[in-house]
């Protein structure tokens, strides 16, 4: 007699554990969403796939608090080398330049780690929170409902995910049918949702074949801890220094190497890592480089695509390498990733509370699929670049420059620290010339202020959790006493209950929805936070000053280096995600209220006044 099936509903449906998945699961989590999440794989990846976090990357694992022990496993990487041919047929360096070249970024290095680690402290996190990865399961079915009431209605669960579950034995259900509010497909580069649902990938497979290996070295290479790009006679190999002794080392291979000339493709049974190390050491003369233990190695080719599509009926969604690939040596792929769901989640957990309109969630195809396109086309050149030397603009032109060049002028983007997000519902640009040296569209820039009530410095991304909550800056200036005055009637403004911090807020309390923090212009010896109006300064933690730390190391000068006026009062929303949305001056409160207007969804706010917490 065969079981019932049994049926389940959760508000949001992940299927893929890798990367982008458990970033979507945690942040989803956190914001007190009811998740399921699913993978294929028994275990989780224990050696090789992806390694390597960007600097900004490091900056959203900061804001999930998950930043602490991805420093403390893994491996910094502070400097790149590169190494040309010499008349002698070897090596040599011909240039050193720091790896992570953004004057602005706050980790100013990037940090490898095997993905497996990367994984834990996500699986962990989750863990804390009563969640666990589902294994080994994998779809088998997806029905999105075509009933209109259905699919606009946040509370619906339109999606019927049939799973089948890999290990089970006589007498256990086989499968498990989940109806899903939203479905978040985030199962790899081979995506069993994009290609079920039709979405098709764009772009093309180059012929760059590339073998990787994970390996202790026994070398006298100088630059195994550093990140060292070799173009030599033989080809273009790279290291990327890893967690403890391990390096990786990227590998570029012939035709004749690993291709099967009666088939005429890749055929990774002609390779082995013995002939990967035989083909790198040509690469490597005159030094030496053997092989004291073997982690994890592959042959791939490098593809650069696209999906056309990002969402079918904005209920199901794609994210990571279900919907771009391109070269692992840029190190974007799992940073991408990642940034696609931390991009995705804040938006699916709002609309989820009812405290967004269902439009909201268009913004992510249209940010984050203009990404992909700008990483593809970065990813071309870099791949190029390490494929056959420096690229040319034209047939028989010189070098555009050299490595090093090519480096900086790709660095913001290759940080992650550039990622600039165009106009759109969440993005308006209208008041840019309120903060010069802000840009709407690119994250938060991490100032150091001190706070007012003790002094003590704080970077303010500390103050801009990934908690799903849009902060609002509010850059009051000098605190003389036509300002206070002025402060005193702005205050008024934002009390009504046409303010909105009282349109948009949540059962009437601002804090929900809103995070306020005042920034004040002046000195530690001057400034007294109590003459901030109450609403302005809901905790005493929340009152900032632009000032340096009482030795005169940290902080000061942010008004000026952000180019905001501090004659003015100014208002910076920073997102959920920790980008800039927009910038008002205190005199266009109407053009604050439409901004939020055109995604949140207003209410009949029941006024609670702010009583701050001296």
């Amino acid at each position: 007699m065969s079981l019932p099936t049994p049926e389940n509903h959760v508000d949001v449906l992940i299927i893929g554990a890798g990367p982008a998945g458990l970033m979507c699961a945690n942040a989803l989590v956190t914001a007190g969403v009811n998740v399921k999440i699913i993978d294929k794989l028994a275990t989780r990846v224990t050696v090789g796939q992806a390694d390597g976090v960007q600097p900004r990357t490091i900056e959203v694992l900061r804001s999930y608090g998950l930043s602490e022990r991805l420093l403390q496993e893994g491996n910094q990487v502070h400097i790149c080398t590169f190494y040309h041919p010499t008349p002698t047929g070897g090596i040599e360096c011909k240039g050193r330049a720091p790896d992570i070249f953004v004057p602005t970024a706050r980790y100013p290095f990037g940090v490898t780690l095997q993905q497996g680690g990367i994984e834990a402290i996500f699986l962990d996190s989750l863990k804390n929170h009563g969640v666990q990865v589902d294994r080994p399961r994998q779809p088998s079915a997806i029905e999105i409902s075509d009933d209109p009431k259905e699919l606009s209605s946040p509370s619906s669960y339109p999606v019927k995910v049939t799973l089948e579950r890999l290990d089970a034995v006589d007498g256990q259900n086989r499968t498990e049918i989940v109806h899903a509010k939203f479905v978040v497909g985030a199962d790899g580069a081979h995506s069993w949702v994009r290609k079920t649902l039709g979405i098709e990938m764009e772009g093309e497979q180059t012929d760059y074949i590339w073998g990787v290996i994970d390996m202790v070295p026994e070398s006298d290479f100088p630059d195994l801890r550093n990140h060292a790009v070799i173009n030599s006679t033989s080809g273009s190999a790279m290291i990327v220094p890893r967690e403890g002794d391990t390096i990786r080392v990227y590998i570029q291979l012939s035709d004749t190497d690993i291709v099967d000339p009666l088939t005429g493709r890749v055929d990774k049974s002609r390779m082995s890592p013995e002939k990967l190390l035989s083909v790198a050491k040509k690469k490597f003369h005159p030094y030496k480089m053997d092989m004291k233990s073997l982690e994890w190695w592959t042959v791939y080719i490098i593809g650069q695509r696209v999906a056309s599509s990002y969402s079918v009926k904005d209920r199901v969604f794609i994210a990571g390498d279900a919907c771009h690939t391109h070269s692992p040596k840029a190190g974007q792929g799992m940073n991408a990733s990642m940034n696609d769901t931390h991009n995705l989640a804040w938006k699916l957990a709002q609309v989820l509370k009812g405290w967004s309109n269902p439009s909201i969630l268009k913004t992510y195809e249209h940010e984050r699929r203009k990404y992909a396109q700008d990483l593809i086309d970065f990813d071309k050149e870099v791949a190029a670049f390490l494929s056959k030397g420096p690229p040319v603009a034209n047939r028989g032109a010189a070098p555009r420059g050299p490595p090093a060049a090519v480096s900086q002028r790709f660095a913001q983007f290759a940080s992650g620290i550039g990622v600039h997000y165009s106009q759109s519902a969440i993005v308006n640009t209208k008041y840019q010339r309120c903060a010069k040296n802000l840009v709407i569209g690119e994250r938060m820039l991490p100032e150091i202020f001190v706070r007012s009530a003790n002094i003590v410095p704080i970077n303010i991304h500390d103050m801009l959790p990934a908690d799903i909550r849009f902060k609002v800056l509010f850059f009051v200036g000098h605190l003389t006493k036509t300002k206070i005055a002025e402060l005193n009637s702005f205050a008024e403004e934002l009390s009504k209950p046409t303010s909105f911090l009282h349109k948009y807020s949540v059962d009437g309390n601002i804090s929900t929805v809103f995070d306020i923090i005042t920034i004040v212009a002046g000195t530690k010896e001057n400034v007294n936070y109590l003459m901030v109006p109450a609403i302005l300064r809901p905790h005493w933690s929340k009152v900032l000053l632009d000032d340096t730390d009482v030795i005169g190391t940290q902080g000061g000068r942010a008004y000026e280096k952000l180019g905001i006026d501090p004659k003015q009062i100014s208002i910076v929303v920073v997102r959920p995600d920790g980008y800039v949305g927009t910038i008002i001056p205190s005199n266009a409160l109407a053009d604050l209220d439409n901004y939020f207007g055109s995604f949140l969804i207003g209410r009949s706010p029941r006024l609670s006044p702010l009583k701050p917490k001296l």
